[in-house]
This record gives C-alpha cells, structure tokens and sequence, in this order.
C-alpha cells in the first residue's frame, strides 16, 4: 500500500548500513530490500512512518519521524478540508 507521495520522513544513509538486514525484518510494508549486501530502499512512499526500522538499526543509517506523517497529514487535510500536507515547508506540522 502506498501512502502520500513524496511525504514520508524516512531517511536512509546507505554508507552507515552494515547489511545486517534487521530493517527487511522489521519493516511491515517492504520499504526494504537486501541489495549487494546492503539494504536499499524499494519505495519511500510505502512507509508508514511507524518508526521499527529506526528503532531497529543499531548503526544509525535510517531516520523516521515515528508517529507523524501521512497520517497526521490525511487528518489535517480533512480538518481543513484542504489537501493534505506534511509540514515540510516549515509553515505548517512538526511532522517533517
């Protein structure tokens, strides 16, 4: 399942990554994949931003703003009846 595009928080530093492979395991909707012994991201936007791969790595290659993000965005914008937005524009959410 895909969320919004282009909204989701998830950072990845692939040069950090040591290829243990524990966000594949943890990541619910297959943002991850094992690639020449690294992870590597399949597409950002399937990411829910619950956070496991995050908490999950312990040598600080992914960042994900836990608990925020497409969600917040989908309520915001039926609030507002406007589109949904993240935040990232500095104007609006701390999600970003």
């Amino acid at each position: 399942m895909k969320y919004l595009k282009n909204v989701a928080s998830l950072v990845y530093e692939a040069e950090k990554c040591t290829g243990c492979g524990r966000c594949v395991e943890v990541c619910p909707h297959g943002v991850f994949v094992m690639r020449d012994k690294r992870a590597g991201i399949t597409d950002a936007d399937f990411c829910m931003e619950c956070g496991a791969c995050d908490r999950n790595c312990r040598f600080g290659a992914i960042k994900v703003n836990s608990g925020v993000g497409c969600a917040a965005a989908i309520i915001g914008g039926m609030l507002t009846g406007g589109e949904p937005v993240c935040g990232c524009d500095g104007k609006s959410g701390p999600s970003c």
